[in-house]
């Protein structure tokens, strides 16, 4: 130690202050010959104009990679506002739908008086549906009482948000369409949980289920079988006044259904869920900002 001390001492200030700006050029020279430099140099008008040619080139995961950037330099920027609204449509495109919702989340708690917010509204609750759209064949072969149907409600709720926020916006026909497709689902999920506690002799939970069918997700297809559950849920727990009088509802209501006498081939399920009520796939790209 005595001797490297002895070594340093004989280095006069001049030839130190070399060497120490000498390793910062080295840093800086090894830095700039990453490959993410010349991404890191670009200016916010050139970041924005990347990004917008990356999404119309259906880059999306290229286009995230911009917007992110351009967020995180210039978050007060020209280009703020509409590069975070083009983020959750990124996302979104992208498949991120979980960072979709966190990026709709994020522009409706900083610009709740932005006048295309119903645009991030809009997108958080398609983000929600679309991040359970296969949940239907991902249950109809499994047991549906063990199925986690969180997600789809909660896409439930925020479409129902928005259109109760926005019930003239111009998505307000798209995002009708998917809540009757989620409620459909819904509904069909509950009549199997139904079926599940029937088959088990668990005829409380059973007409429970059936219930909530009626009085929470009405006029769905699944309605009439829910009724049915019930008359049958009724007889098994000797329950005839209420057995009777769900009949009668369901004689009047669905008169041809009513008539079939097999409440077990019912139950079965080969009953077809009405679900062609999506229309078109496209989700537009938010609007500019004048």
């Amino acid at each position: 130690m005595k001797a490297q001390h002895k070594f340093y001492s004989h280095i006069s200030p001049s030839i130190s202050r070399s060497l120490k700006l000498f390793a910062i050029l080295f840093l800086i020279v090894s830095c700039s010959s990453s490959d993410e430099a010349p991404d890191e140099r670009l200016m916010e008008k050139e970041l924005y104009d990347s990004a917008q040619a990356r999404l119309k080139a259906g880059n999306y995961e290229a286009a995230v990679f911009n917007l992110e950037a351009l967020e995180r330099r210039f978050p007060f920027g020209r280009y703020a506002e509409q590069a975070q609204a083009e983020l959750i449509y990124a996302y979104y495109m992208n498949y991120n739908f979980e960072q979709a919702i966190a990026a709709a989340d994020r522009f409706i708690n900083l610009h709740p008086r932005h006048p295309h917010i119903d645009y991030a509204y809009y997108l958080k609750g398609l983000s929600g549906f679309r991040d359970d759209v296969n949940f239907f064949s991902r249950f109809i072969e499994d047991n549906a009482s063990m199925k986690d149907v969180s997600k789809a409600q909660q896409s439930f709720l925020d479409l129902s948000d928005f259109l109760y926020r926005f019930p003239s916006s111009d998505y307000a026909p798209h995002a009708k369409q998917r809540l009757i497709y989620l409620r459909n689902l819904l509904a069909k999920h509950e009549m199997y949980v139904s079926n599940f506690y029937i088959e088990r002799g668990a005829y409380v939970a059973a007409a429970s289920r059936a219930r909530y069918v009626i009085e929470h997700l009405p006029s769905t297809p699944q309605t009439p079988y829910a009724l049915s559950n019930l008359v049958t849920c009724y007889e098994k727990l000797g329950y005839e006044d209420l057995k009777n009088e769900t009949f009668s509802i369901l004689e009047i209501n669905y008169p041809d259904f009513a008539k079939l006498e097999d409440y077990e081939k019912k139950r079965s399920w080969l009953n077809k869920l009405s679900l062609g009520l999506l229309g078109s796939e496209e989700v537009p790209s938010p609007p500019k900002n004048n």
